[in-house]
């Protein structure tokens, strides 16, 4: 849509939030239609195939439940009616009585056997005799029979016999294997039916349950009673691992009545056919999304992309000399009076910096000045001191000795005005001062100066070193013993930033540190000057914190024979003028 001003068609601007809402809207619309077919279409294919199932393992349960109930019955009217169990526990086993009623029980339940299948075995015990036979042919392996045997007299030999096997099928494990037996008592006379757990369940593996699914007979712990086989035939793994447990399944429990297991079918089809429809229904609209997607993503970058990556360029070169370019023109209202607004805003920037930085500097100059000051007087105050305390005692030689040095050191002081001196020139003052000192105490301490090679041109402040050595002759001097005083100069390289550094070590025999102190300085606290004293080192850390950017480092520590250490890492002097140049 296009309105003519002036002669000049003017395109229509949309903001950022149109576009947005045009794109939440599709993925939104996408996102439920997704969903809703999805759902009902996995709801109508597992409600059906339940349904299904469940009636079919219904009547096959109930045939079941029909077969046991005449079964039991049968056997039990054959114990108290039928005359040839009576006849073979009157006679011997290898009597012609005995022979003729073993063959009419035989035909009795081979007729029973041919009604109900031949997975049913069925088998006579007389216990007067100790008599165990089967009564119908059997489908069961020699090795099975005989431990059937044993495991079958044990159990009538049970008390509780009643409870556990009559009118109830039970599931008893031989040789691995489960077979259902009922055992109906009759006085000292028994009749059993067995069948195999797999003959028992093998109707219901017809059923199509999908490539993994399967159909077994589970007792009352939960515990599987038939061999691990899918309706497919193939062996099953184990069937509670992780990934498993995640497959989609169904499972549909049906009970016997009068046993104690149950019937379990788990349907798990590698692909129900109304889901396969709807999946490809979802696929092919999610490739028409995508590609509307995909359309939309690129008119998306020509139109807002594209202005966007050209006004986040323009705003990087807030930092460069360049002026920002003009954005191109777009299609977004945004953008556009950014762009209008954007020269006039870095502009305003540089200056404020520019004066920002000035105000800074000017700011750190000051309070260098009023430290530098406050260090100067400090000592000049000490060397008053120790000349007013050899006077006292009529050094008069050592008084115009220590008067001379003094003068020289602090002509030299006074002359030099810069922050950063030789480290060498701070040597010599430190040396000077020391042997003012040794004026004053005679042979209450020595020193020791180390520098090392290509040392002494490093560029250090001024009465830095002076601060740490006035404190060790302050604290460390004793009359009681000879206190010795070192100080090492060495040069090393800070391998992560590739710069060199300087390492300065001063260390004293005296006491130490107080606890305190030593703690206050470890913790960054300043220290207590109410009373004047800890001027000198509070003022000498202030100032590497400034001249040095905080990367200048001082530790403080005890040695463990006794005596204070001062460890001071310098970096190499900073190019301050080179770097005002860059920030400006």
């Amino acid at each position: 849509m296009t309105n003519t001003t002036s002669g000049k068609a003017v395109t229509k601007l949309y903001p950022v939030r149109h576009y947005v809402k045009v794109m939440l809207l599709i993925s939104f619309s996408v996102l439920v239609l997704d969903l809703a077919i999805s759902i009902a279409s996995i709801f109508i294919v597992k409600q059906q195939s339940t349904r299904y199932l469940q009636d079919t393992a219904d009547l096959y349960i109930n045939r079941i439940n029909h077969d046991f109930a005449y079964i039991n019955h049968y056997m039990g009217w054959t114990l108290a009616n039928d005359e040839s169990l009576n006849t073979m526990n009157a006679f011997r086993i290898n009597s012609i009585e005995f022979l003729k009623a073993n063959e009419n029980l035989h035909k009795r339940f081979t007729e029973l056997q041919k009604n109900y299948g031949l997975e049913y075995n069925f088998f006579y015990y007389l216990k007067n005799q100790s008599y165990f036979l089967n009564c119908a042919l059997i489908s069961v392996t020699y090795t099975d029979y005989r431990e059937l045997k044993k495991q079958i007299i044990s159990y009538i030999d049970d008390k509780e016999l009643y409870e556990k096997f009559y009118s109830k099928w039970t599931p008893v494990l031989v040789n691995g294997k489960y077979y259902v037996i009922n055992i109906v008592p009759y006085y000292n006379r028994y009749l059993i039916g067995l069948i195999s757990a797999d003959h028992l369940i093998r109707p219901l593996r017809q059923i199509n349950l999908g490539a993994n699914g399967y159909a077994s007979l589970v007792d009352e712990s939960g515990i599987s009673l038939t061999s691990p086989v899918s309706n497919s035939g193939k062996v099953l793994q184990n069937n509670d691992g992780v990934f498993n447990r995640l497959q989609p399944r169904t499972t549909i429990s049906s009970e016997f009545t009068s046993t104690t297991f149950s019937a379990e079918m788990v349907i798990k089809f590698g692909a129900f056919e109304k889901i396969m429809i709807a999946q490809l229904l979802i696929m092919l609209l999610f490739f028409i999304v995508t590609s509307t997607i995909c359309v939309v993503m690129l008119f998306f970058k020509r139109r807002v992309l594209g202005p966007i990556q050209s006004f986040s360029e323009n705003l990087a070169r807030i930092n460069e000399d360049g002026q920002p370019a003009d954005l191109k023109s777009s299609k977004l209202i945004e953008l556009e009076q950014a762009n209008d607004q954007f020269k006039d805003l870095v502009e305003q920037i540089k200056t404020f910096k520019i004066a920002m930085y000035e105000q800074e500097l000017e700011k750190q100059q000051i309070q260098l000045d009023y430290m530098k000051q406050q260090i100067k007087p400090h000592f000049f105050l000490n060397c008053l001191t120790s000349i007013y305390s050899m006077a006292q005692i009529q050094m008069y030689q050592e008084i115009e000795d220590m008067a001379m040095s003094t003068s020289k050191y602090f002509r030299y002081l006074f002359q030099n005005g810069e922050n950063f001196v030789p480290l060498e020139n701070e040597l010599e003052h430190v040396r000077m001062y020391l042997e003012i000192q040794r004026q004053r105490y005679r042979d209450a301490f020595i020193y020791h100066i180390e520098l090392a090679e290509q040392a002494g041109t490093v560029m250090i402040p001024p009465l830095v070193l002076q601060t740490f050595i006035e404190n060790s002759i302050k604290y460390a001097i004793s009359r009681d013993s000879e206190v010795q005083i070192k100080l090492t100069v060495r040069r090393c390289v800070n391998e992560e930033e590739d710069t060199e550094l300087t390492i300065i070590q001063i260390s004293d025999t005296g006491p130490g540190f107080p606890p305190e102190v030593l703690e206050k300085l470890h913790s960054g606290l300043p220290l207590d000057q109410t009373k004047g004293t800890h001027i000198g080192i509070m003022n000498t850390l202030k100032r590497l914190e400034y001249l040095y950017a905080k990367k200048a480092a001082v530790s403080f520590s005890n040695l463990p024979e006794g005596g204070a250490v001062i460890t001071l890492t310098l970096p190499d002097q900073p190019d301050l003028s080179s770097g005002m140049e860059r920030s400006l």
